[in-house]
């Protein structure tokens, strides 16, 4: 096969009056002169200009939409508005045909619910090939950031014997047959007789096996698959999906939530920097979607207007309590707009969490001190006895975006808090040995992969951010 020259290397440095060749997807073809051609590696198209009397016209039926070419010709300038450079095609061979009459996707714009039950096509469209080259560099960006500071990657396990989070809602492994499982003298599953002689589960979090790399190299941080049993078909939710979660010793709250805002502005700062052209096609494509829409259903900020926001102003801080009397004392409180009550105890509602940066503050915003009975058992205990010092950082549109706290590093204080949450000590028996052989202060966070990459894209829905999504009665792909 031919030497092939990717199309976003023709656009950065063009070749001019060189014969190239190029292979990619027919994006559209226009009075049989005029390909769109697209190969994946750009959100540009590169222009193919075609002499039809030069070619047979059987070949040239054969062009159709998504049809996969190789073209052979020379680059020169364009002689049209539109693009800078173009192919005045000598040879074109055709890879695969594609059927119009019988062919998922047509040129059109389709919705995000039909392309998610044409998962296996949907890449080949502008909108999602813009979404996975950016989801690309994001992935790319938290290797780079967590290398370049001296953090180590852990690979922390998927089959887990523990339940970071308490939530429950975990999918179970097992090889037992269940049919007939094998039993206990009171009837239970003898999970004894399974393949790890206990029950296990695939992990919520690696959070917990984290704080075994950061109590032994200081600074590691976890990027793997997360699981969830929680039936739930929002548009925030997923089965499987990716989580970062870097954990620190000789940390504290502080500078949890220093590390936190550096991160999230390097990640948004690395995709603005390199992938520019995605990022303008799908504010455009917000744009688009809401010309016709009431003001009230619009988005606060643009897409480009709203990853500058973040990036442009300092995060303001606050504690849990701070947040509360905010909300209470607000005009939309008082004329009753929330739905939610803001009530010290309970969690924050993502329309509290959206009012404290969009309306209030107008900046990204990180609460902290949270009330003990609505965090995690590990999370450190306050000097007043009835907050813990747990983070969450708040972004615009869409609320939560990290989670993290310090972590209870006190062996007694981590005991007695298990025990109030009814979790058995020999559970985590190890969990608590790292407090009492060289335990030290030491802190992290959990930063949902996709929902990052649903921000930095601004895609609506959290399934059009991950290639083949799982949700409840849905695994295909």
């Amino acid at each position: 096969m031919k030497k092939r020259t990717e199309i976003a290397k023709i656009l950065k440095t063009p070749p001019l009056n060189a014969e190239i060749t190029v292979m990619g997807w027919v994006r559209a073809f226009r009075s049989n002169r005029f390909i769109a051609l697209y190969d994946g590696s750009s959100a540009n198209t590169l222009q193919i200009v075609v002499d039809f009397e030069q070619f047979d016209e059987v070949l040239l039926k054969k062009i159709s939409f998504h049809a996969c070419l190789s073209v052979t010709g020379k680059l020169v300038e364009s002689q049209g508005a539109g693009q800078s450079v173009e192919i005045l095609a000598e040879q074109i061979e055709i890879l695969g045909e594609s059927n119009p009459e019988v062919y998922a996707l047509q040129p059109k714009v389709q919705t995000m619910e039909f392309l998610r039950e044409k998962a296996h096509f949907r890449m080949r469209t502008a909108t999602f090939s813009a979404v996975f080259r950016i989801r690309h560099g994001v992935a790319y960006a938290v290797h780079k950031y967590y290398n370049d500071r001296g953090f180590y990657y852990l690979h922390s396990p998927i089959i887990t014997g523990s339940d970071a989070e308490g939530a429950g809602e975990m999918f179970q492994v097992t090889t037992l047959n269940l049919d007939q499982p094998p039993r206990t003298e009171d009837g239970k599953v003898d999970f004894s007789q399974d393949f790890f002689e206990k029950a296990t589960n695939l992990t919520v979090s690696g959070q917990l096996q984290a704080e075994i790399g950061a109590l032994a190299l200081g600074k590691v941080y976890t990027f793997g698959p997360t699981f969830r049993a929680e039936n739930s078909n929002t548009s925030r939710h997923l089965a499987e999906f990716w989580m970062i979660e870097p954990e620190v010793a000789f940390y504290d709250i502080e500078d949890n939530m220093d590390l936190a805002e550096d991160f999230v502005k390097y990640l948004i700062n690395y995709v603005l920097e390199h992938y520019p052209d995605d990022v303008a096609l799908l504010d455009k494509r917000i744009q688009d979607l809401e010309k016709n829409m009431k003001m009230e259903d619009r988005r606060p900020m643009g897409l480009l207007d709203t990853l500058r926001f973040v990036i442009e102003n300092d995060f303001e801080r606050i504690t849990y309590t701070e947040a509360v009397e905010l909300l209470r004392n607000s005009k939309e409180f008082k004329k009753k707009k929330f739905e939610f009550e803001p009530e010290w105890g309970k969690d924050l509602q993502a329309e509290h969490e959206r009012w404290l940066v969009e309306k209030h503050f107008k900046k990204p915003v990180i609460v902290r001190n949270y009330p003990k009975g609505i965090k995690a058992f590990y999370m450190r205990m306050n000097d007043d006895e009835q907050t813990v010092a747990a983070m969450d950082v708040l972004f615009p549109g869409i609320g939560e975006v990290i989670g993290g706290s310090q972590r209870e590093e006190r062996h007694d204080r981590l005991l007695q808090r298990m025990h109030e949450m009814g979790i058995e000590e020999e559970e985590l028996w190890w969990y608590l040995e790292l407090r009492k052989f060289g335990g030290c202060p030491h802190a992290g966070f959990g930063l949902g992969f996709e929902r990052m990459v649903q921000f930095i894209t601004g895609m609506g829905n959290i399934r059009d951010v991950i290639p083949f999504p799982r949700t409840p009665g849905y695994a295909e792909f």
